[in-house]
């Protein structure tokens, strides 16, 4: 299966600041990963000056501009104190967020956001600018949850669906690599789904359970074969919310990578991401690392 999606160790870091705590978080949890691949930071402000000409005054302008420079020299001098030696640059633009962090992550960069921004209330658990990026970015996407000063569980976990997650399988592996730890391989199977299909016949239950088994031990094998020095451990679980399963197991995990299946249309974000994945980046107990699967071959969304 053919990928654009660049490996995380040839793949640079780009974080999204707007002054918030959560922001913060996630410049400093983007300098960790930078390190990590031996890759540069960039860290980018998405003032919106642009936007805003029309209907405030220049003096306004000018401030918002002053702040947002000030903010990036903050924050470059915050990452160089944790992690001296890192490679930062900072880009101030004057386009709104969402489309600054698209721009300057463009073909070779994961994109990393806090899991709220300055203009949310704490009951919406991610920004409208990590739910945005999330839904539009075509390179790999870190929206930063959880407690990411807590000590490192030595685990990352991927959430396979179906063949179409080697993709995602491949880069989890190699994220687990980079970090020394383990690879969980995790495929939930939502049995309501198929409550039309097996409810004339019971025995269907087990055709249709053997092919889940089947599609999750392909996809295992593969990255076993390909990553022979790696832990891999490979699961499979039935529930009735595949997101309740992923979210528990999170609490274990280091850093949760799936595929989000995002076709961009006006009927919401929420079906952009698919429903699991819009559940699991409010959700989570670790940083979530979106794959993109754009496009109508992109596999089940649940």
């Amino acid at each position: 299966m053919e990928s654009t999606i660049r490996t995380p160790d040839s793949s640079s870091v780009t974080v999204g600041v707007d002054g918030s705590e959560p922001a913060r978080r996630a410049a400093l949890w983007a300098a960790g990963e930078a390190v990590r691949r031996g890759r540069p930071l960039h860290i980018v402000y998405g003032a919106d000056t642009d936007g805003r000409a029309l209907y405030v005054s220049v003096e306004t302008i000018e401030k918002v501009r002053a702040a947002g420079r000030e903010l990036l020299d903050d924050t470059a001098k915050a990452v160089a104190a944790e992690y001296p030696g890192l490679k930062v640059t900072t880009e101030f633009s004057r386009s709104d967020a969402v489309t600054s962090l698209k721009r300057a992550g463009g073909l070779s960069s994961t994109i990393v956001v806090g899991n709220r921004g300055l203009g949310g209330f704490d009951s919406l658990m991610l920004g409208s600018v990590g739910l945005g990026i999330a839904a539009v970015a075509h390179t790999p996407v870190v929206v930063v949850r959880g407690d990411t000063e807590a000590e490192e569980r030595g685990t990352v976990l991927a959430a396979v669906r179906d063949e179409h997650d080697l993709v995602c399988a491949r880069y989890a592996a190699h994220e687990a690599e980079l970090r020394k730890a383990s690879l969980r391989l995790l495929h939930v199977w939502n049995i309501l789904q198929s409550v039309g299909v097996v409810a004339p016949m019971l025995d269907t239950v087990d055709a249709i359970g053997g092919e889940h088994e089947e599609a999750m031990r392909a996809v295992t094998d593969t990255i076993r074969a390909e990553f022979p020095d790696l832990t891999v451990d490979s699961e499979g679980e039935k529930s009735f919310s595949v997101a309740a399963v992923l979210v528990e197991a999170s609490r274990h995990a280091d850093l949760l990578v799936m595929g989000g299946r995002r076709n961009p249309t006006p009927l919401g974000l929420s079906r952009d991401l698919g429903r699991v994945t819009h559940s699991l980046v409010h959700h989570a107990h670790c940083p979530v690392l979106l794959i993109s699967r754009f496009g109508d071959d992109s596999g089940s969304g649940s």
